[in-house]
Parts: structure tokens; sequence; C-alpha cells
């Protein structure tokens, strides 16, 4: 089982080269699953992975010139203090009611990401600049919700860095990548202290999910995004299927 969970470490890190987010929202069941670690240890552990991944692809994405630096520092910035405080939240609840958020957090991200799949080949539409006020409210929940499960936040940060801040695609895909690694790290440090953190299994999960990344960055130039977040969706249903299933008795449901 362990090889298998570093292989898919390599997968997690590809995805996040070819979508700009996404590839974090596997991270946390290969810790949970096929690793075998807590809830809780996996949430941190995935934001520690997350967030040195995402740095790696920001770089690689900046060098291409598609970093907008001062969106990802102002939305940024907002969403890491709800990431802390989402961080922080998350003592005052149980492993399996965090994975039972994870898994709708997948559910709805299948369904934006088959969406914007479909709509890929289609013209866009021509961004346009929202209120403060409103980028405001949208990073801070990103942020909370990073903090509190452990994603990343890219399917929800790429379409407001389009919508809200009105940066071409390319540059909303590299910028999130940035934001994710500022939210994630954030989100590390503040689980620091409330969780028994493995360090020689993080380092090793990390610099391969480094290494994905970096592939993933070179490949989406050849790869049909369309066609691969339609597919990434579907499985994201059948995961976050399966992780309501496990979890399901944290609802006394049963």
């Amino acid at each position: 089982m362990p090889l298998l969970g570093f292989s898919l470490a390599a997968l997690m890190g590809l995805l996040l080269g070819l979508l700009g987010g996404g590839g974090s929202i596997i991270t946390v069941p290969i810790l949970v699953y096929v690793l075998g670690f807590g809830a809780k240890e996996s949430i941190a552990m995935g934001l520690a992975v997350v967030g040195v991944t995402s740095l790696f692809g920001a770089a690689s994405h900046w060098r291409k010139g598609n970093v907008q630096w001062k969106a990802a520092l102002v939305f940024g910035a907002v969403a890491m203090a709800g990431t802390y405080a989402g961080a922080r939240l998350a003592a005052f609840i149980s492993g399996s009611v965090q994975l039972l958020l994870f898994a709708t957090v997948m559910l709805v991200s299948a369904a934006l990401m088959s969406r914007h799949g479909r709509k890929d080949s289609a013209p866009a539409p021509a961004p346009r600049k929202r209120s403060v006020p409103l980028m405001a409210l949208v990073a801070l929940g990103v942020g909370a919700l990073t903090g509190l499960v452990g994603v990343g936040g890219g399917f929800l940060i790429v379409p407001a860095l389009v919508l809200l801040v009105g940066l071409p695609m390319k540059q909303a895909v590299g910028t999130s990548l940035l934001v994710i690694a500022l939210n994630s790290l954030v989100g590390f440090a503040g689980y620091l202290g409330h969780v028994d953190v493995p360090w020689g299994v993080l380092g090793l999960f990390t610099t391969i999910s480094v290494a994905g990344i970096l592939t993933g960055t070179w490949a989406s130039h050849f790869v049909s995004q369309a066609r691969l977040k339609v597919a990434f969706s579907g499985f994201l249903v059948v995961m976050g299927v399966f992780i309501f299933f496990k979890n399901w008795g944290a609802l006394g449901l049963r």
C-alpha cells in the first residue's frame, strides 16, 4: 500500500500542474484510505504537501509570465486569514465530520469541473471586475474551506480570479497556484501543535508530488483540458460517494 500511495502522490501533483487545482482534493483520500493515517493528520499533511507542491507549480508558471502578483497577494492575504481561522476551528470538529465536509466539497467540485470542462470549447465570456467586498468574501470563504477540510480550493479560486479580478485564464491558473500555496501553508501552521506529523512520510510524499506538478505543468500544453476535467469530475463523484459511505455514521443516521 505505501508504494501505491506514493505513486498516487505523483498523480496528485500531475493534476495540479495540468489544471491549476483539483489535484489537491485527492491528497486526503490517499493519506487516509491508502496510507492509513487518521483524518486530522491527513488533512494537516495534505495542506503541507499541497502548499509546497503548488509553490513549485507557481514558480514554473511565473517563468512563463502567468502569475499576477498583485492579485495573488491581495486575494491570498484575505484567504489566509480565513484559512488560519478554519484550521483552528477544525480542532473542535471530529475527523469523521471533516471527511463528510470534504466529500461534499468533492461532489460540488465535480459538478463545477464537469460544467466548465464542457464549456471549455466555447468562447469564454469577457471577464467582468466585481466589487472588492465580494472578492474579499469569496477569498475568506475559500480560505475557511482550505483550513477546515484541507483542499487547496483551486476549483473556486480560478473562476474567482477570472470573473471577479478579470484575469485571463492562463494567468488565473498560475496565480491560483500561488494563492493555493499561501493558503495551504498557513493552514498547515494552524494545525501544528494539534496533530502529530510524520515528517519523513510527509517529505517523501511532497518530493514525489513536486515531480508530478512539474511534469503536469509541462504536459498542460499537450493535453485536452476539457476532456481531462470531465473525466476527473467523474472520479471525484466516485470518491465523494465512497467517503460519504465510510463516514455516514458520524451523523448518527445509522
